[in-house]
């Protein structure tokens, strides 16, 4: 079997080993494949991987040798699925590799508001205590979570990950969900406007539709409280980011951190970028090295599985 994987630089930059996939066939890795260069690539491979090069209709009409698409990744907006199915393509995705990495980074941006842990030390590293005269001096207001608001909008895995970290803390945990859904006595699932003017801190952990593209939008942010912290490890496309742009620099809301965008690498001029109180991560909260060792490990699995004759975690949709 001939396998390619087109992009395997985000998942593997060089602290990982692909042995597991390369014992199952003729193994090519590339780190990146541009768009004119895909089909080229994939000819003539049963297997390829790919995590954002996209596979449509039309590239895949023109590999008829292709067999499985591993999509290195939750989401599988990058592959036809329709045209996958109709071409007898197996297409399999990556679920819950990474609850708790992005869990952590949710709460990674939210202590970065509430203790500002850079500053102070670099102010620190500067002289600045050396040259005090008090034992004891901060530059940003400390906050204590303990009796905050946390509002959850998406309560699948990660949300519910979220959610224990924040009673873990002492928080008031809320969420919305689209469908009724489980949960402890202590996290109340209540109606969008309600999280959003009585949250202290909201993370979005939902996957993006049609009904919630830009849902974060100027109208949203109107219902906030100004002091609040929006969280998202989402996806960039549920923010109307420059609504969120408007509403920083005009002190609307007292901060943004964000790990995903609308467009990534995100084009120079995006308005967040250079919004105030605005902290922006390359999408990274899956890139834990425990999180991209289950993904490798997961993606071996599911093509070993297809080549068995027993394919899993396979999209139908």
């Amino acid at each position: 079997m001939k396998i390619v994987i087109l992009d395997g630089y985000t998942l593997n930059p060089g602290d990982l080993e692909w042995k597991c996939i390369q014992k199952l066939g003729n193994f090519t890795v590339y780190d990146r494949t541009p768009p004119e260069k895909t089909v080229e690539r994939s000819k003539g491979a049963q297997a390829v991987f790919t995590n954002k090069v996209v596979f449509s209709k039309e590239i895949i009409s023109r590999l008829p040798e292709l067999q499985f698409i591993g999509v290195l990744a939750t989401g599988y907006n990058v592959v036809d699925i329709n045209a996958a199915r109709e071409s007898g393509i197996v297409v399999s995705n990556i679920p819950a590799y990474s609850t708790d990495s992005v869990a952590q980074m949710v709460f990674s941006h939210i202590f970065n508001f509430v203790n500002n842990i850079s500053v102070h030390a670099n102010s620190v590293r500067s002289g600045e205590w050396s040259d005090s005269k008090d034992f004891s001096y901060h530059l940003t207001p400390q906050t204590e979570l303990a009796g905050k608001t946390l509002g959850i909008i998406g309560f699948g895995r990660i949300g519910r990950t979220v959610a224990k970290a924040g009673l873990a803390f002492g928080m008031k945990v809320i969420f919305y969900n689209r469908s009724i859904k489980e949960s402890s006595p202590e996290i109340i699932q209540t109606d969008l406007d309600t999280l959003l003017r009585s949250s202290d801190f909201i993370s979005l952990n939902c996957p993006l539709n049609e009904d919630n593209e830009k849902f974060i939008n100027e109208e949203a942010i109107s219902k906030m409280k100004p002091d609040v912290f929006l969280i998202n490890t989402g996806r960039g496309a549920l923010i109307d980011e420059y609504a969120l742009a408007k509403a920083l620099n005009s002190g609307r809301i007292a901060g943004a951190g964000l790990d995903v965008l609308s467009q990534e690498p995100p084009a120079p001029d995006n308005p967040l970028i250079s919004a105030k109180n605005c902290y922006i991560t390359p999408h990274i909260a899956w890139t834990t090295t425990e999180a991209r060792r289950r993904l490798m490990q997961i993606a071996c699995d599911n093509l070993r599985s297809f080549i068995e004759g027993n394919p899993k975690n396979v999209v139908l949709t």
